[in-house]
């Protein structure tokens, strides 16, 4: 019989090409903790072509993984803004990274909107990066607010993954669901 692991290693990603927030975490399921391990920013040469700096992103992705076995990875869905659609596609390819890097460790990966992280930590999904800062702060129980705001943000995106794990599955809506009869 196998039982069930009751402590777990995730790490929430802020992705960036200039400056990725990492945020690691472990969660015992026994006494109900969440505990930070770990928490800081991979940084990519700004200038240079953007293979390069998406090899130093991987490396410093690589080294987090590693050092801490991590698990699970939770990671910001990119959006669009139609006013910078050059960035959402930058992003993406950061993004892309850190999902290649999880998935060589065979990590389960969640995929977590920015609204659904900030409705989960403050009850607004539309809160400023100050509010995240003191809501991850105060949850976390942590000496001093997550500085810069990447390493905030992905901690976040750590904590709300934990909430969404912990939550039972609910059955899917399908598509006739949805009409209204």
């Amino acid at each position: 019989m196998s039982m069930k692991p009751t402590t777990q290693i995730i790490c929430g990603i802020d992705p960036g090409l200039r400056a990725t927030g990492y945020g690691v975490v472990r969660v015992d399921d026994d006494d109900d903790s969440v505990v930070v391990v770990d928490a800081g920013v991979i940084r990519a040469s700004p200038e240079g072509p953007l293979s390069q700096r998406l090899a130093e992103l991987a490396q410093g992705i690589d080294e987090v993984f590693d050092e801490h076995r991590v698990e699970i990875v939770a990671v910001e869905q990119i959006y669009s803004h139609y006013q910078r659609p050059r960035t959402a596609i930058l992003m993406a390819h950061a993004r892309g990274v850190i999902l290649l890097e999880a998935a060589r460790r065979n990590a389960q990966v969640v995929h977590l909107p920015s609204t659904t992280v900030k409705r989960h930590l403050t009850g607004n999904g539309r809160a400023s990066k100050e509010q995240m800062q003191r809501a991850v702060t105060s949850l976390l129980r942590l000496s001093r607010v997550p500085e810069p705001p990447d390493v905030a943000d992905a901690l976040a995106i750590a904590v709300c993954a934990v909430n969404v794990l912990r939550q039972p599955a609910r059955p899917a809506l399908g598509n006739d669901d949805l009409l209204i009869h």
